[in-house]
């Protein structure tokens, strides 16, 4: 998230060229319009985030009702620390905040200038976190987003790169400035697992970090497209999502990967663990990829309307999906 798709750069660029900090309206369609990202809150509660400052909330993903939001701005991803500690992040660098299971949220970050998305965010607790971004967006707070610090991670880059912005740095700081706000990759999803981050972004990203993101150790690239999530399977595995219908498995978190047939072209945007094993891949189309072999391979369904497929959770025995047209249930029996 979730993320930042090729699909929200050309459908909500637009949209959000005219947002303002207003407070979202109430909708009563708004779990019929485009949501992004999903999170399951202790098992017993979903929150989903999307275009308009929309926050849904279900105890049972049937019925939802709208949170209080201040902002107007598409919202790309949403995580909960605990059952009243929740973040959710989006374009103009916003960064919300709730205390109360997402009932209510108010403003931590809104950067409207800078025209760039947060894509996902995570807490190690209820003070530290992190929330990237595109280009290579990253900010860390350690007094629960009280306040959010700007990082630039070089690492990523080409020792010709940062030479070069060195140099910049030294000649014109506002040029410099400008250039190390665009000179990285878009950093799309981030997976906490234990006391290791991983994340995935644009032309083949994927790192890890062991000191929650302080320092990022980048994997050598096994594929030159975009990458939009990243998980670890119920055995161990590491799956990576991405452009026309990648997937990538690794035994060993990060060496060798393993190339995936999936019979689809299809942008693969997300990777949800059901409870029993499972694993299923949303993505645009209306694809639905699931495996019960941990990833080995993978059985396609399509869902009807095509619709783009961006994030989900595992609920009350069922899949329970975003989509650029609302909310919807798939039934495990409904999948081969």
């Amino acid at each position: 998230m979730q993320r930042l798709l090729a699909f929200l750069f050309s459908a909500l660029f637009f949209l959000n060229a005219f947002s303002q900090q207003l407070p979202a309206m109430q909708a009563p369609l708004a779990s019929k319009s485009l949501m992004l990202d999903i999170f399951k809150i202790n098992d017993k509660q979903l929150v989903a985030v999307g275009e308009r400052g929309h926050i849904l909330l279900s105890n049972d993903a049937i019925t939802w009702r709208q949170a209080n939001v201040p902002v107007r701005t598409t919202l790309t991803a949403v995580y909960f620390i605990d059952a009243s500690h929740g973040w959710a992040v989006g374009h103009d660098a916003t960064i919300l905040f709730s205390g109360d299971g997402g009932e209510n949220w108010q403003v931590q970050q809104y950067l409207p200038a800078q025209q760039k998305p947060l894509l996902d965010i995570t807490f190690k607790d209820k003070n530290e976190g992190i929330a990237i971004g595109a280009y290579g967006q990253q900010y860390r707070t350690n007094d629960g987003g009280e306040n959010w610090t700007f990082e630039f991670h070089g690492e990523f880059l080409f020792p010709e790169d940062l030479a070069y912005l060195e140099e910049l740095k030294e000649q014109d700081e506002e040029a410099y400035l400008d250039e190390q706000g665009s000179i990285l990759a878009h950093f799309n999803s981030i997976f906490k697992d234990g006391r290791t981050l991983y994340m995935v972004g644009e032309v083949g990203l994927i790192a890890k970090s062991n000191d929650f993101a302080e320092k990022w150790l980048p994997f050598d690239k096994i594929y030159q497209g975009s990458f939009n999530d990243i998980a670890r399977t119920q055995q161990g595995n590491l799956l990576v999502v991405g452009l026309r219908g990648n997937i990538f498995r690794s035994l060993k978190s990060g060496a060798p990967w393993q190339h995936i047939n999936t019979k689809t072209q299809a942008l693969l945007n997300s990777i949800v663990l059901g409870d029993n094993g499972s694993i299923f891949v949303l993505g645009n189309n209306g694809v639905i990829l699931k495996s019960d072999d941990d990833g080995v391979s993978f059985s396609l369904n399509i869902q009807a309307d095509g619709k783009a497929l961006i994030s989900g959770v595992w609920f009350n025995n069922q899949l329970v999906i975003v989509s650029e047209v609302g909310l919807k249930v798939v039934a495990l029996t409904k999948l081969k």
